[in-house]
């Protein structure tokens, strides 16, 4: 495996995990990797993880 994989802690069906492992074999190029890097970055992406509904689960 190369360096840049990482597992994904609490998969729990055999189907996700060989999603994940398929994930391996798609590629980016360099402009793609930008685009996903600026739209991702830190402060870029706001609002509550939740709705109103999940929101009122939280810490119950």
């Amino acid at each position: 495996m190369g360096v840049d994989i990482v597992p994904i802690p609490g998969t729990k069906r055999r189907q996700y995990l060989e999603e994940n492992i398929a994930a391996e074999a798609l590629k980016r190029d360099a402009a793609e990797i930008g685009a996903l890097d600026e739209a991702l970055a830190p402060g870029k992406i706001a609002g509550q993880r939740y709705g109103e509904r999940g929101m009122a689960m939280v810490d119950r």
